[in-house]
């Protein structure tokens, strides 16, 4: 059980955080079977601070992972993260990826 209640679950041998996170996963592969997606990536990583040195010691990147990426057949990308609790660090992640990468972060309860 983690911090938030959610239920870690296994589908076709990839492990999801949440349930909901899981069930998610089956709607876009089912969607991807009627030809309407074209791809479905599982924990896209954006870098929201470059790796840097400070004092001659290296900081790693400061990492944003989402839960999918989405080509859909005409095109277009979606990034969607299944939420449950939008925790203010995540609040303030999603804004920066969005202001860096100019992108929007779609959010399902």
């Amino acid at each position: 059980m983690t911090k938030y209640r959610a239920k870690k679950t296994v589908v076709d041998g990839i492990r999801f955080d949440s349930k909901a996170e899981a069930m998610y996963y089956l709607y876009l592969k089912s969607e991807k079977q009627q030809g309407r997606i074209k791809e479905i990536e599982l924990q896209p990583e954006f870098v929201i601070i470059d790796e840097y040195e400070i004092n001659g010691r290296k900081q790693r990147a400061t990492k944003y992972v989402a839960d999918f990426r989405v080509t859909y057949a005409d095109g277009r990308v979606e990034v969607i993260d299944v939420k449950g609790v939008k925790t203010p660090l995540y609040k303030l992640k999603k804004r920066l990826v969005e202001s860096r990468y100019g992108i929007e972060i779609k959010e399902i309860s």
